[in-house]
């Protein structure tokens, strides 16, 4: 560029007449006339200089500081763009995790790592796991396949089954009508559903209430239909659990006099048990019971109850603690009854006020997105899809499909109405609870005589299993109270826990609820234990959040 600007202005040496056009030009200059004026260089020099610019500038454009979003310059050449690290805009997908979830980073990466661990050990196909912290949502991912055979991952909307948790939400359809004093927990059944027999037990009549059926206390059956096998199993068990109780306090206690009444007590136990073979023959486990792969499709709960309506109590009402998904199915046509409406479309009502627009009734027909596949290992140790099965027949009890978001909205709505009446002196602007305060502590207060399978510290209350606080040696472990519900179902687990903070009248100011940590956790294999690991995680989280 700089020769030819020189050419150009050597060859104008004397002034001209100023050509009139580029025609005049190139004639002037075949001719062998003079060179052409200063005038035309001037302008051809100008030309070229802008030309130069304009080169320059489309060069350094991209070393230039960002600018607003504009029209594209249809003179720039990508080509002469070289690759820049671009800052991330704040709209961008790859936008760093907002303050709030950036403050549990530690927790979340701990976390992954837990599910990962499990994952592996179980053999998973996907698992999905969500946390909230004070009723906002700060972690929610998927691992893993929802479907494997089509390679599609699991992600936070992914719907899979419930199965047990399904018992907590039947608990709001109960305790809504129990507030609005359409169900009276303590008289019959028969009151609401005429068409389940009175029952005797020993020969002697027996009620069996509402508030029993809650908490597994009404002596009907579960999967199992067996009554011998099924209660030499609960005799081995409470005399397995009386000697450990006792060792404990002989340990505790240190006296002697203890240790004397101790083996006398075992002796006199252990003859007990012979004599009734105690050590129970093998009871199949409930992914062996035939009903739990039902296939038929039940038009209402109604219908469902003859599949155990006529068979007899295993133990009288009160007495003893048996887990009955059945006990479950009646409660649905209580509700039914008591309601006016049919149990899933009042259900329906429940999770729309709840914001759960993804929970829905389990059925083979719909379309329903984002729903996962289920797997199970067969005897070869192979993972296969599992068999078709029908939940028309639990609806209440174990037949629900959703995400992890919504199990954590009904986690902070139940947490909010737990704890809303500690903060109304000091906020009297809050909103009521979904369910009242006097109603939470009612369902998360253990009932006497029932057990929490999925943690031997707890009991069961109300549709919950709930570990009460506890602390026995000082700067020992502490043990936290939450609430909790696990699912199994025909291959799926679940678990839903709650985990509220420790508040105290001096701590409440300047603060709502609902105050804690939630964490729903659902996977598409069976047999899965996942109430330790989601306790982990909710326990990380606090810490972070004290942190």
């Amino acid at each position: 560029m700089y020769r030819l600007l020189s050419a150009v202005t050597a060859r104008a040496a004397a002034p001209r007449g100023l050509a009139s056009s580029c025609g005049q030009r190139r004639v002037h200059q075949r001719a062998g006339l003079p060179p052409l004026g200063h005038g035309w260089v001037g302008g051809l020099g100008l030309g070229l200089g802008l030309a130069l610019g304009v080169k320059l500038a489309g060069g350094l454009r991209g070393a230039a500081p960002a600018q607003s979003p504009a029209a594209p310059d249809p003179e720039a050449s990508p080509l002469a763009e070289p690759p820049q690290a671009q800052s991330l805009a704040p709209w961008s997908p790859q936008t760093p995790a907002p303050p709030r979830s950036r403050c549990f980073a530690r927790a979340i990466e701990s976390s992954r790592d837990l599910l990962h661990r499990i994952k592996d050990e179980v053999g998973a196909p996907g698992i999905v796991v969500g946390v909230s912290v004070d009723g906002k949502e700060v972690w929610s991912e998927g691992l893993g396949y929802a479907d494997v055979e089509n390679r599609v991952p699991c992600k936070p909307e992914t719907v899979m089954r419930i199965a047990s948790i399904s018992k907590s939400l039947t608990m709001v359809a109960l305790a809504k009508l129990w507030e609005a004093g359409k169900l009276d927990l303590d008289i019959p059944v028969q009151h609401y559903v005429p068409e389940f027999p009175e029952k005797e037990y020993e020969g002697e009549k027996v009620s069996v209430t509402t508030r029993l059926l809650i908490s597994h206390l009404s002596g009907i059956r579960h999967y199992e239909k067996d009554i011998k096998k099924v209660k030499e199993e609960k005799a081995y068990k409470a005399l397995k659990m009386m000697k450990e109780t006792v060792a404990f306090e002989q340990e505790k206690e240190g006296k002697s006099n203890e240790k004397n009444d101790f083996t006398k007590f075992k002796t006199e136990q252990e003859n007990e048990a012979k004599c009734r073979n105690s050590k129970p023959g093998k009871k199949k486990n409930d992914f062996e019971q035939g009903e739990l792969y039902l296939r038929e499709k039940f038009e209402n709960s109604i219908e469902s109850l003859r599949l155990f309506k006529n068979d007899p109590l295993f133990f009288k009402p009160g007495s003893q603690f048996l887990y009955s998904t059945f006990g479950y199915t009646l409660l649905a046509a209580i509700v039914e009854r008591a309601s006016g409406y049919k149990y899933l479309d009042y259900m329906q009502k429940i999770f729309q006020d709840l914001d759960m627009l993804t929970t829905v009734q389990e059925e083979n027909e719909p379309v329903i997105y984002n729903r996962a596949r289920f797997y199970v290992y067969n005897k070869k140790k192979r993972l296969v899809n599992t068999p078709y099965v029908d939940n028309s027949y639990k609806w209440a009890g174990g037949g629900f499909l959703s995400t992890v978001g919504d199990l954590l909205k009904f986690g902070n709505a139940m947490l909010y109405g737990y704890q809303v009446g500690l903060f109304k002196n000091s906020n009297e602007n809050l909103l009521p609870g979904y369910l009242k305060p006097e109603t939470m502590v009612m369902m998360w207060t253990p009932v006497p005589n029932t057990e929490m399978s999925w943690d031997k510290e707890g009991k069961y209350a109300m549709a919950w299993g709930v570990v009460e606080k506890k602390q026995t040696y000082g700067s020992c472990r502490k043990q936290r109270h939450y609430a909790s519900h696990t699912g199994g179902a025909v291959g799926a687990s679940s678990v839903l826990l709650v985990l509220p903070e420790e508040l105290d009248t001096e701590t409440i100011n300047n603060k709502v609820p609902p105050r804690g940590i939630i964490v729903s956790i659902i996977c598409n294999m069976q047999s899965v234990g996942l109430n330790s690991t989601a306790l982990k995680i909710a326990l990380e989280f606090d810490k972070d959040r004290s942190d």
